[in-house]
C-alpha cells in the first residue's frame, strides 16, 4: 500500500490542529490531531506515526483520509446508531439530588435509599421508569454510589458500653 501524505497545510490550519489537540477533553480527538500534525510537520508516513501514536497503520491512514475530506469537524467521532438515551440530563440531576437528601426529610416512610426506591421515587415524579441496574449506573456516573447499610445498636443506658463488652 502506497504510503499517504497529506499537502502541505496552511498557518491557520497548523494552529486550528494545536489549538485541538491542547484543548479538546476527548482524548480520542487529541490523539487524531496529534495524526494529522504529525503528518503534516514532521512529514512522517502512516506507519511511523502509527508506531509514536501506538495506533494500527490502518487507523492512522482512515483520519489521515477523513482529515483530508472534511477538515478538523472530521476528527470527531461520528454519530452511532441506537436509540438515544432514556435518562436526561434533568433527570439524572434529580436523581443526584435525591440520593443526598433524606427520604424522612420528604415525607417518605422509610430511611435509606435503596436503588430500587429511588426508580420508584423517580418514576413517579418523572413518568420514566427505570430499571434498578440503570439506577446504579447512573449514580455511578454521577460518582455515587449506594452501599449497605451499617447497623448499629444502642441503647440510652448510662451503661450500655459496660454491659455490652461484658
Amino acid at each position: 500500500m502506497h504510503p499517504i501524505c497529506l499537502d502541505a497545510l496552511s498557518p491557520e490550519q497548523l494552529s486550528e490542529l494545536d489549538q485541538l489537540y491542547h484543548t479538546s477533553p476527548d482524548p480520542r480527538v487529541r490523539i487524531r490531531a496529534l495524526m494529522i500534525l504529525l503528518s503534516a510537520e514532521r512529514r512522517l508516513v502512516a506507519a511511523e506515526i502509527a508506531a509514536i501514536v501506538r495506533q494500527h497503520g490502518e487507523t492512522v491512514r482512515r483520519w489521515l483520509v477523513r482529515y483530508a475530506a472534511e477538515g478538523t469537524a472530521g476528527l470527531a467521532d461520528a454519530s452511532r446508531s441506537g436509540t438515544p438515551p432514556k435518562a436526561s440530563p434533568a433527570y439524572r440531576a434529580r436523581l443526584l439530588e435525591l440520593v443526598r437528601r433524606r427520604p424522612r426529610a420528604l415525607g417518605l416512610p422509610f430511611s435509606l435509599w435503596t436503588a430500587a426506591r429511588l426508580a420508584d421515587h423517580l418514576a413517579g415524579e418523572t413518568g420514566l421508569r427505570m430499571s434498578v441496574p440503570s439506577v446504579q449506573r447512573l449514580l455511578r456516573a454521577g460518582g455515587m454510589a449506594l452501599s449497605r447499610p451499617q447497623h448499629t445498636i444502642t441503647s440510652p443506658d448510662p451503661d450500655y458500653a459496660l454491659k455490652k463488652d461484658g
